[in-house]
């Protein structure tokens, strides 16, 4: 139940940007030619993926202060993984990179050797974006204020064949970046800031990518923020179809409509439009620690469901022991994607422990966070009548929520409750970015994957 920061948006884009070996013997991946990158998610293959994690993934060495991964994504045949960390290993090698690395998207899944140096009080990269394919030049947000030596305050772009800061572009916002994204030519970026590279607008815009300046694509006037938390734009995702958003944060208005913690925008025409899609249940309160509960969101490969992961512990007036649970405090939870006010088609509880993270394929749908069950709606902090023990990742029935077990009744998905707080499926399967929490380690009984699993379709 505990507040932990996410990431961005799944498929949203890449940097090819690495790191700085600290050990000698350390071998280049070759950069592949970038591909003709789309800003929508890769259309998700049959599934459900393979309970076997892949081998030879990065891993975060164990810390005293936890390291994380915020996001991966793929360019072209990288991966890259952004977030708060400092000290990796690969086969028994140890490497210091500051918040930002990439390796192969194929075994041995090399690591490069490149690094963004990232630096400032928090250090910490949220999200990394590309616009129309181009990996030759990236965008990074997070809190930062410098970039290899370079000042740029937690936004900026970057050669990504030097690291270096791209000077032509603007690198000023005055608060947290949480999410970019390209779209055509737009850079969509979402965070706490209220003022990019001179210009006032606030939590949600649209950035020129040649020059930083904020455009009149996205202008939404979005206002207000639930109880306990600032106000921000935290995460978004792309549809399959790449002409909607779907965007999470801190807001109660939206484009003059009342939406709370998340919306459905239209990229389609020549300005970004607030779709109809809506539901109440969104404006039920949780605990006023996470009052802000609605951290992820993903599509259903068709783009004709919306699920959504969720903290906020129990409701905010909830009597303890009574049960059923109810709303949407730590849950998952699917919608329809009508554009219009809808409904629940159903609620998975964990019984009081957060989810941070979501994905979906035709075979599954993927929750994550730090759960101890599921199918949970009659316990809180312990296991109710029914309780399913799922540690750490869920793999859930597409049409009713309910958790998948292999032949001998086992949970079919699990690993370390490590707050993943992002996963990207691609054509080759499950990404899973997560954290060295406790020491966390273990991806479905394997150890040595703290930060990074990989799940394989078969």
């Amino acid at each position: 139940m505990s507040f932990a920061s996410r990431a961005l948006a799944a498929g949203a884009g890449a940097i090819v940007v690495a790191l700085a070996a600290g050990t000698s013997g350390f071998t280049s991946a070759a950069l592949a030619a970038p591909s003709a990158a789309s800003a929508a998610p890769s259309a998700a293959s049959a599934g459900p993926v393979s309970t076997t994690p892949a081998s030879g993934t990065p891993t975060l060495n164990k810390t005293t202060t936890e390291q994380k991964i915020r996001q991966i994504v793929q360019c072209g045949s990288m991966m890259y993984a952004v977030g708060f960390f400092w000290s990796v290993s690969q086969n028994g090698v140890t490497y210091h990179p500051t918040g930002v690395m990439s390796f192969s998207a194929t075994a041995p899944y090399t690591l490069s050797t490149l690094s963004a140096g990232v630096a400032g009080a928090d250090g910490e990269v949220n999200s990394i974006a590309f616009i129309n394919g181009n990996c030759a030049d990236a965008y990074i947000g997070g809190s930062f204020t410098s970039v290899n030596g370079t000042p740029a305050t937690n936004i900026a772009e970057i050669d990504t064949t030097t690291g270096a800061v791209v000077p032509t572009f603007g690198h000023d916002a005055n608060d947290t970046v949480d999410t970019l994204a390209g779209y055509g030519n737009e850079l969509l970026a979402g965070g706490r800031f209220t003022q990019t590279n001179g210009f006032s607008r606030s939590y949600f815009e649209s950035l020129n990518p040649s020059t930083g300046q904020v455009d009149g694509f996205v202008n939404l006037n979005i206002s207000g923020n639930v109880t306990g938390n600032p106000p921000q734009v935290y995460n978004q995702q792309f549809s399959h179809g790449g002409t909607l958003d779907l965007v999470e944060g801190n807001f109660k208005s939206v484009g003059g409509q009342p939406r709370q913690q998340i919306f459905m925008l239209n990229l389609a025409g020549s300005t970004a439009q607030v779709t109809g899609w809506t539901s109440p249940e969104f404006s039920q309160d949780c605990v006023s620690e996470e009052a802000f509960y609605v951290r992820s969101a993903a599509w259903s490969p068709d783009d004709l469901t919306v699920y959504v992961a969720d903290t906020g512990f129990h409701p905010l007036n909830w009597q303890k022991g009574t049960y059923p649970l109810y709303g949407l405090c730590d849950v998952v939870a699917a919608f329809p994607a009508t554009q219009t006010a809808v409904s629940h088609s159903w609620v998975e509880y964990s019984g009081c422990d957060s989810y941070y993270s979501v994905a979906a394929d035709d075979g599954a749908v993927y929750a994550a966070g730090h759960p101890r069950w599921a199918d949970n709606p009659d316990g809180c902090n312990f296991a109710g009548p029914g309780a399913f023990q799922d540690y750490g990742l869920q793999g859930l029935n597409l049409a009713t929520g309910q958790a998948l077990a292999n032949s001998k009744g086992k949970p079919l998905y699990s690993m370390s409750r490590a707050n993943a707080d992002s996963m990207l499926i691609t054509s080759a399967g499950l990404w899973i970015a997560s954290s060295n929490r406790y020491g966390s380690q273990v991806c479905e009984g394997v150890s040595g994957h703290s930060g990074i699993c990989f799940l394989p379709y078969t």
